[in-house]
Order: structure tokens, then C-alpha cells, then sequence
């Protein structure tokens, strides 16, 4: 039997060609910053051929280790942090930085992994889920002190992988109301959204009446419920009035547009939309977009390097790297699904989300659907640790997948 037999060729592939070209596109913005990247790639591709040497129980076995390692150098921050765009979320080492999250994210996949694939887990039971919840919520709650809102969005994607594994849709259906209560509300004047949400009540409760079976739980459960959502509603702008500055007028873009920041949060978004507009359908052509090469778009080789890909790529470019990433994600979920073993199916689902959540967060920031939250483009952003991070988790499901296709179990 060959070697490469169990190795998933697309998805090594697509890894490749996305890793790639974003190393050219950041030599296109700093041709600096573009070399470091390739050694990066080059780095990431040594830790994927000892992780991919390694035995596969590792993973398994040590996963308690390295949780808690990750959530440890999250702690860590805090007294050794350093301080970078406003946020302390950096280990800084000489020339070199690092951020622990990204780490992190690998424990927390592992873990949940771990626990989810033992015998006595049953989502049904109130043990099992409150146990999940408390793997992500350790860092995540950690994330949220330090803080990293952008980051902690993304610990949301393990709670893909749950419903996987029976999870009840409810969680997203009522996460989803929330959110759209709170987002809704600094839109529309906050009475009249609690007049609607009142009324909405109303409507609900009458044309399901006699199915209610009254008793204190059930009012207790509807006006608990009604006030919350009325307490979100009237509390939602309060609470954006008490963010600071720029964090405030990061989300206020996406009422007022980014003309009306143009020279503070709007200015980023302005200009990457502008090269991305400016591209065309086949763009202006490598290392020929003004715009970045004008460096207008601060952090464009990192944050909003997509802007780069539209302006010099056009439309045609932009569109076949975001085939590229959706084939890849798609097949990391496919994968996943095929899998014997119940840590490796859980571990893929949380690769496979986390993946899903910085691209679609990553390029809703860049295209102004999303408030600027400093997400980076999983393997694209410049960052030896996002690359890293990113590539480990690539490489053990990687060698997961290899070692299930290869079991006679």
C-alpha cells in the first residue's frame, strides 16, 4: 500500500494554492512582509510533516494538556500581554509576535473532541451539555476580559460541531433572536421595537392558546422572556453609547456608512471597497492596484488583504479564491462526516467551522457587512502565528482522516 493512500490530495491542494497566493498577494503589499510569509509557509509545512509523522492516539491522549496549556497562555496575557492596535492580546519576542488565541482555539477543538467522544457523553443530558459549555466557555470568557470580541465570535463555531452531535437547533434560533433584537434596536427607535415585540407576543400567544398549557412555568417562562427581549431592546443603545470610540463607530458604520467616518473607523472600509470596486472583472494586474500600492488601507496586508485580491485580481480572482476556500471548507465538513471515529468527526466539525466563521466574518469586514473586528483570513492574513495555528489544525485533522481511511476497523 502507498503512503499517500488515505491522504485527501484536494484538500492538500487547495491548502497549497490558498497559502500561495496569499504569500504573492502580501509580496505585492510589502515584498518584505512577503518573504517572511513564505518562510512561515515553509515552517508550517515542517510542523505539518512531524505532526503527520506522529501517532495518531497523541491527539487523544495529550488533549487535556493542551487545553489547558492554551488557556494558560491566554491567562498569561494579562500580566505579559503586550499591547497592540488597542488590544493586549500579543506575546511579543524580540522581532517576533505571537497570538495565544489562535493556539487556543486548537485546544478547545481537541478537548471538545476528547469529551464529546467518550462514553458517557449524551447531549440530552444536562451534565454533558453544561460540561461542553463550560470547554468553551473557559477561554472564551477569558477571550471576552481581555478583550477580543473579534476572537470570541469565533469560539460560536464549536457550537456547530455540538449540534452535529444532537445539540438542539433552539440554541441558534434563540442566539439568533437576540442578536437581531439588539442589532435591530440601534436602527429603529427602541420603543416602537418594543411596541412591535409586544404585539408579536400577543399574536403568538392568541393563535396558540388553548395548545399552552397554563401554570406558573409557562407565564413565568413568557413574561421572563418578553422582558428580556424588551430589556435587549431598550438596553442596546445604552450599552453602544458606553463602547469605546472606536469600537462604537465600528458598528455605526454599518448604519451610517463609511463616508461618514471617512477619516477614522469608515477610512479602512472606504478604501477596500474601493480597490475591490476599482478591479474590475479581471483587475488592474499584479503589483499595478493604486490603492495598494498607494497603501491607502491600513492593515491590507493582514486584516484586509482581500482588498488586494479584488483590486490586482479582479472580480475573476476574487472569486475563484472564494471558490477555492468554500471547496475546501466544504470538504473538510465532508470528510469530517465520512469519519469512524467520533474525536475525529468532532474535531473536523470544529476545524471545518472555525474555518467557516473568520472567512465569512473576514470577508463581511472588508466588504462592510460586518463591523471591523480584526479577524484575520485563515492561511491568507500575514502572521506566522495565524499560519501556524491554522496549519496545525489543518495537519492533525489531516492525519486523522489519513489514519481513519487507512483503519480495518
Amino acid at each position: 500500500m502507498k503512503w499517500t493512500e488515505g491522504l485527501d490530495k484536494l484538500s492538500l491542494f487547495l491548502y497549497l494554492a490558498i497559502s500561495l497566493f496569499a504569500v504573492a498577494n502580501i509580496y505585492s503589499v510589502d515584498e518584505g512582509l512577503g518573504k517572511k510569509q513564505f518562510i512561515f509557509l515553509c515552517l508550517s509545512l515542517v510542523v505539518g510533516v512531524i505532526i503527520f509523522v506522529m501517532r495518531t492516539k497523541f491527539f487523544e491522549n495529550f488533549a487535556s494538556i493542551i487545553y489547558v496549556f492554551g488557556v494558560l497562555l491566554l491567562i498569561g496575557l494579562f500580566p505579559f500581554g503586550t499591547e497592540i492596535l488597542g488590544q493586549k492580546n500579543w506575546y511579543k519576542f524580540g522581532g517576533f509576535t505571537m497570538q495565544p488565541v489562535e493556539f487556543a482555539k486548537i485546544g478547545v477543538a481537541l478537548m471538545l473532541a476528547n469529551y464529546v467522544s467518550g462514553p458517557d457523553f449524551n447531549i440530552s443530558t444536562r451534565k454533558s451539555l453544561l460540561t461542553a459549555l463550560v470547554i468553551i466557555g473557559i477561554p472564551a470568557l477569558v477571550v471576552l476580559m481581555i478583550p477580543d470580541v473579534g476572537s470570541l465570535l469565533v469560539f460560536t463555531a464549536f457550537f456547530i460541531a455540538l449540534f452535529r452531535e444532537g445539540l438542539n437547533g433552539w440554541f441558534f434560533g434563540v442566539g439568533g433572536i437576540l442578536a437581531g433584537v439588539f442589532l435591530l434596536a440601534l436602527a429603529v427607535d427602541p420603543l416602537y421595537l418594543i411596541i412591535g415585540i409586544s404585539v408579536i407576543y400577543g399574536l403568538i400567544i392568541f393563535a396558540n392558546y388553548y395548545k399552552i398549557h397554563w401554570n406558573v412555568f409557562s407565564v413565568a417562562g413568557i413574561l421572563g422572556s418578553l422582558l428580556l427581549l424588551c430589556g435587549i431592546a431598550y438596553g442596546s443603545p445604552k450599552i453602544l453609547e458606553k463602547m469605546p470610540k472606536h469600537q462604537r463607530e465600528r458598528i455605526e458604520v454599518l448604519y451610517k456608512g463609511e463616508k461618514a467616518f471617512r477619516d477614522t473607523s469608515g477610512y479602512n472600509l472606504l478604501y477596500s471597497k474601493t480597490a475591490i470596486g476599482s478591479g474590475g472583472f479581471f483587475g488592474k494586474g499584479y503589483k499595478e492596484g493604486s490603492v495598494t500600492q498607494g497603501k491607502f488601507v491600513p492593515e491590507q496586508e493582514t486584516d484586509y488583504i482581500f482588498c488586494t485580491v479584488g483590486e490586482e485580481w479582479g472580480f475573476f480572482g476574487a472569486s475563484l479564491l472564494v471558490i477555492f476556500y468554500a471547496v475546501f471548507i466544504g470538504r473538510i465538513y465532508y470528510l469530517s462526516e465520512k469519519q469512524k471515529s467520533a474525536f475525529n468527526r468532532v474535531f473536523g466539525y470544529s476545524f471545518a467551522s472555525i474555518l467557516l466563521m473568520h472567512f465569512a466574518i473576514n470577508l463581511g469586514m472588508v466588504m462592510g457587512l460586518f463591523p471591523t473586528v480584526g479577524i484575520p483570513l485563515p492561511y491568507f492574513s500575514y502572521g506566522g502565528s495565524s499560519l501556524l495555528a491554522f496549519s496545525i489544525m489543518t495537519f492533525i485533522f489531516f492525519k486523522l482522516n489519513y489514519a481513519d481511511r487507512n483503519s480495518l476497523v
